[in-house]
């Protein structure tokens, strides 16, 4: 009976990162009109147009998550890797604003494989805008035995992937904010303050 009671209190004093309101209006909760059965347990429900709804308060925790874990790495051991058009500028701005790598359009195979390949990196973590688009970075890091956090939307398999952010990965709102937020979180992890970058400036252009 404690142990629901305090379940009940956690819930009740949980605080996101944003308003939960922002996440909406920034689509982070519309999927897709395909769910797999790795993803059913972020799912919240399906709208009347099929689409399936993500809850954001899971993806709220997660970034919260993925930003911990992130932030325990060198910031240059993280790589960032999209081939989704959307997530390039979000990618590539969080790897500049938090001092990673980035690699976005083509992912060349054998980059983290390939020690004779001239752009040969050897990161500790990889970070995934679609485990479909990336997942020859996904597979690379998963040889190597490196952790991979995805954003992850309903239509996507996690076999791949250690830590899911549920998130609509398709939209160039939706990346940007989730973007934006890790590396908004990770730099106050890291006990800096002078965050002074909106959302906007990680959005792709149109």
């Amino acid at each position: 009976m404690d142990e629901q009671n305090n379940g009940q209190n956690e819930e009740i004093t949980y605080e996101s990162i944003i308003p939960l309101e922002e996440y909406l209006a920034a689509g982070i909760h519309i999927g897709t009109q395909q769910k797999t059965g790795d993803m059913m347990r972020f799912i919240y429900r399906v709208r009347s147009d099929g689409l399936y709804v993500l809850n954001v308060e899971n993806t709220d925790r997660r970034i919260r998550a993925a930003s911990k874990l992130l932030a325990r790495y060198p910031p240059q051991n993280i790589l960032a890797v999209s081939a989704r058009q959307y997530g390039q500028r979000p990618a590539g701005m969080f790897a500049k604003l938090v001092g990673a790598t980035a690699i976005t359009g083509r992912f060349v195979p054998g980059t983290l494989t390939n020690p004779q390949y001239a752009s040969y990196i050897e990161p500790e973590i990889l970070l995934v805008t679609d485990p479909i688009g990336d997942a020859q970075a996904a597979t690379e890091a998963v040889s190597i035995g490196i952790p991979v956090i995805g954003l992850c939307d309903t239509n996507n398999s996690t076999s791949n992937v250690d830590l899911v952010i549920p998130t609509n990965n398709k939209g160039r709102k939706a990346l940007a904010m989730v973007y934006w937020l890790l590396a908004k979180q990770i730099i106050s992890l890291h006990g800096k303050m002078d965050f002074n970058h909106t959302v906007e400036d990680f959005e792709a252009e149109l």
